[in-house]
C-alpha cells in the first residue's frame, strides 16, 4: 500500500466502527472501474474487514457476473432495470452464473432509477421475492429526477420522498432489502430518517455503503464527510497511478526517438 491507501484505509477503518460503513463500491457500469482498480479497493475493503458492492453493466451482463465471482464480491447490482422481464433476465442471467450454494454468500439487488422502473416497483418486488429471485431493490434519486427532468437538487424534494417511501414499503411487504442512492450528503439525513421510519436496509454515497441504523448514530455526520474524504483520495491515487503508467516510458520513447531519426537520415 501507499500513503494515500493507507490514509482511505484508516477513513474505511473509523466509518465502520463509528458510523455503521458496511461496504465500499465499484461499478463496471457508469464509473467504468477497471480490474486493477477493483483489485486496490478490494484489498483496502478487505484489511478494514467490510464487504464490497459491484454496480454491473446491464441485467444480463453475463461476463461482469462473471467477474464478480472470481473478485468474490458480497454485493452485485445492475443498474436501469425498468420492467419486470428486465428483473427475470438478471435473475436467470445471476442464476446461470452462481450456484444455488455461491447465492448464498451474495445480496444481489437491482436499481429503480427511472419513473419507468418506479412505476413497475410493486411488480419488481413480488418477482424478486420469488425463489430463487433477489435481495432487494436500490432506489437511484438522481437518476430518478434526472427521468422526470427535474433538477438535480430536487433529490430532497417531498415528491421524491414519496417515491423513497412507496418503493420502500413495497420491499418491506416482500421481506426484501430497500437501499437509497443519489446525492447522499449530510442534507439529506432527514430525508433518509423518513424513509427508514417506511422501511430503509441500506443508504449509499458513491464509494460507501452504510447500514440504515447508521441514521441513528451521532458520527453519521462525521461519517458522511468521510465519505467524501474517502472518494476524493480514491481518485487521487487512481490519477497518480495511471500518471505513472503515462510517463514510465518516456526516457526510452525520447531515446529511441532519436535514434529513429538518426537512422532515417
Amino acid at each position: 500500500m501507499n500513503s494515500t491507501e493507507r490514509k482511505m484505509l484508516s477513513i474505511l477503518k473509523d466509518m465502520a466502527e463509528n458510523s455503521e460503513a458496511v461496504a465500499v463500491k465499484a461499478e463496471f457500469e457508469a464509473e467504468g472501474t477497471r480490474t486493477e482498480e477493483l483489485l486496490r479497493l478490494l484489498e483496502i475493503a478487505r484489511r478494514a474487514d467490510v464487504k464490497i458492492g459491484l454496480k454491473i453493466g446491464g441485467c444480463e451482463a453475463i461476463r461482469d457476473l462473471i467477474e464478480a465471482k472470481q473478485f468474490g464480491v458480497e454485493y452485485i447490482i445492475a443498474p436501469m432495470v425498468e420492467t419486470p422481464y428486465a428483473l427475470q433476465k438478471y435473475i436467470e442471467a445471476k442464476n446461470k452464473v452462481f450456484t444455488p450454494d455461491e447465492r448464498g454468500d451474495i445480496g444481489f439487488l437491482v436499481n429503480i432509477e427511472t419513473d419507468s422502473g418506479f412505476q413497475h416497483s410493486a411488480e419488481m418486488a413480488e418477482l424478486a421475492a420469488s425463489e430463487n429471485g433477489i435481495q432487494g431493490l436500490v432506489f437511484g434519486r438522481v437518476d430518478y429526477v434526472g427521468s422526470l427532468a427535474m433538477p438535480r437538487d430536487s433529490v430532497n424534494s417531498p415528491e421524491v420522498l414519496a417515491a423513497c417511501r412507496k418503493v420502500a414499503l413495497d420491499c418491506k411487504a416482500h421481506g426484501l432489502d430497500f437501499v437509497v442512492g443519489g446525492g447522499i450528503s449530510i442534507d439529506a439525513v432527514d430525508v433518509l430518517k423518513s424513509i427508514k421510519d417506511a422501511h430503509l436496509s441500506r443508504f449509499e454515497t458513491r464509494k460507501i455503503i452504510f447500514s440504515g441504523s447508521a441514521l441513528d448514530k451521532p458520527a453519521l455526520k462525521q461519517g458522511l464527510l468521510n465519505a467524501v474524504h474517502f472518494e476524493l483520495l480514491w481518485l487521487l491515487n487512481k490519477r497518480e497511478y495511471y500518471s505513472i503508467i503515462t510517463n514510465e516510458d518516456d526516457k526510452r520513447i525520447e531515446m529511441l526517438d532519436k535514434r529513429w531519426k538518426l537512422l532515417s537520415q
